[in-house]
């Protein structure tokens, strides 16, 4: 794994850049993975999402809290995937402070009691960051004509 600020940085602008992401959860012995939308805090290295007290998602992040997030751009061939731990928290002001028109789908306000934050203290995050869909194929074609491996973008592990 490589911690240098660039590829940290990378990690922190491509999550808040792609915005949604799927949430893997642990559910008894199976994984269980659903879309939500992220709000990414560089500086209290954390990814922020709303949640709703009576989600099953709730039940399983207190049994087992270590998750996996997964962010994907197809189009722009962009690519994170973050391991973290998760907590379940009922901080008004936070709530208040993420509150935003795609909410408004399942509340209707930031006051309803039943809105939790989940809180996602990442530990370590891997990217893929390639030219795009056009360029990667084209590179991909003449690697194979060459049979060398294809140049197709940046990928680093890193701790966060």
């Amino acid at each position: 794994m490589t911690d240098t600020k660039d590829d940290i940085s990378k990690v922190w602008e491509l999550v808040d850049k792609i915005g949604f992401c799927m949430l893997t959860t642990q559910s008894g012995g199976t994984l269980r993975a659903r879309p939500m939308s992220a709000y990414a805090n560089r500086d209290e290295n954390a990814v922020y999402f709303l949640t709703d007290v009576a989600s099953h998602k709730d039940e399983e992040i207190s049994r087992h809290p270590e998750i996996c997030l997964a962010f994907a751009d197809s189009k722009g061939q962009k690519y994170v995937s973050i391991s973290g731990t998760a907590e379940i928290r009922n901080d008004r002001e936070k709530i208040r402070e993420l509150w935003a028109t795609p909410a408004k789908a399942w509340w209707d306000n930031a006051e309803d009691p039943s809105i939790r934050i989940l809180k996602i203290t990442p530990s370590s995050a891997e990217y893929w960051d390639s030219p795009g869909t056009v360029i990667s194929y084209i590179k991909m074609a003449a690697a194979a004509v060459s049979s060398a491996r294809p140049d197709i973008g940046d990928n680093a592990k890193v701790n966060l």
